[in-house]
């Protein structure tokens, strides 16, 4: 286990095999972000299905969305997303926790590959694709899960309270409380990055991330981009206070990374190495995919909240959670939202499980007293 070092914030958006970068960041936390006061209600504008009827016995019941409105924070997991892969990940890990070579026994058979193989040696240009990374960081994740089980005991796995994960991340944390079983999480999230790639392909797109401005001005520069080249461009990933990724068509991309720093005094710019504009409607495509996919899996009310990627609430009917993750790929990804609630919600400790430190970096940008353990990969 490994203590969250100093305020080091990574660019590398984990919800869209980004890219490392480390920056401080000094601007201010933008409002505004948050969704409708009921989580039912805060979908409808998403198309998010309704709260649905399951028979039982011989009557119907209402199955409800709200059983988890009064969440709290004491103990968090976390769990990070692509983009926090790297070569040689889960090869300790492996060989000191029997049940996390386990997992990787079953990726095996679910992927019909050698994930763990992949992990350990690489290639990294193999690994950093969208169709590898997204199952080497679920499973890997997990993996960790059962470090700290080995380490701490069950115990330290019932003190959880709530989690959450960072795009792909979120299939993570579903698993972990227990919504989705492991195979049939691996087998959503290996259709789950086929298809973003495949819509990658289609048509030119990217993602730039934005380091020293709040969320106005970002717009602005979007804004003023696209009307410039006349492509389409708009913030996908809302880290933490200046901290922030756009995703769009690649001429816009370059335009914002030519003037947000000239003219409208970013800290800085760094195009992404991402296969597309994750987080937008460039990811239609893959939606039918993941949508078949999705009906076909079995998902239970979680055992804790799980917090959604797209609008930052917790979830409890299953039809809605299946629904709301067919849009995760096409909205923006309210992770600020996430970790200040979890701050308002009563936050004492939490955990990082998974390759890398970034969501770590990003809790204790939003606070810095946040205390936090990196369980790595």
């Amino acid at each position: 286990m490994f203590r969250a070092g100093p305020m080091l914030i990574s660019a590398a958006l984990v919800a869209s095999s980004l890219a490392s970068c480390r920056a401080f960041v000094s601007s201010s936390c933008p409002g505004g972000l948050m969704g409708g006061r009921s989580a039912v209600r805060g979908l409808r504008s998403a198309g998010v299905a309704r709260p649905h009827m399951q028979r039982r016995g011989t009557g119907l019941r209402m199955m409800s969305d709200g059983d988890f409105a009064d969440w709290k924070a004491d103990t968090t997991f976390l769990f990070p997303g692509q983009g926090a892969q790297y070569v040689g990940m889960a090869g300790q890990l492996v060989q000191d926790v029997p049940k996390a070579k386990e997992l990787f026994d079953k990726a095996a058979d679910v992927l019909g590959y050698d994930l763990l193989k992949i992990c350990v040696e690489g290639p990294k240009e193999k690994l950093d694709s969208t169709v590898y990374s997204q199952p080497a960081i679920y499973v890997s994740s997990l993996a960790a899960v059962e470090r700290l089980r080995q380490d701490a005991g069950d115990e330290a796995i019932d003190k959880a309270t709530v989690a959450a994960g960072l795009s792909l991340g979120e299939y993570t944390a579903l698993c972990f409380a227990g919504a989705i079983s492991f195979e049939d999480g691996l087998k959503v999230v290996k259709v789950r990055g086929e298809a973003m790639q495949a819509a990658s392909e289609a048509q030119e797109s990217g993602m730039v991330s934005i380091i020293g401005l709040d969320v106005d001005v970002i717009k602005q520069v979007c804004e003023k981009a696209s009307e410039m080249t006349g492509s389409k461009i708009q913030i996908a990933n809302y880290l933490c206070p200046g901290n922030y990724a756009v995703s769009g068509a690649k001429d816009a991309c370059a335009k914002v990374a030519e003037i947000a720093k000239p003219e409208f005094k970013a800290r800085m710019t760094v195009p992404l190495a991402v296969a597309g504009a994750f987080h937008t409607d460039f990811m239609q495509p893959a939606v039918p995919a993941l949508e078949k996919a999705l009906s076909e899996i079995e998902i239970k009310k979680p055992r804790i909240p799980v917090i959604s990627n797209v609008d930052a609430k917790p979830h409890s009917d299953p039809e809605v959670i299946k629904s709301i993750l067919t849009k995760q790929v096409t909205s923006p990804v309210l992770w600020e939202n996430t970790i200040k609630d979890m701050m308002e919600r009563g936050y004492k400790d939490g955990y990082e499980l998974g390759p890398g430190k970034v969501v770590a970096g990003i809790v204790k940008r939003v606070n810095k007293a946040a205390a936090i353990t990196n369980i790595e990969a």
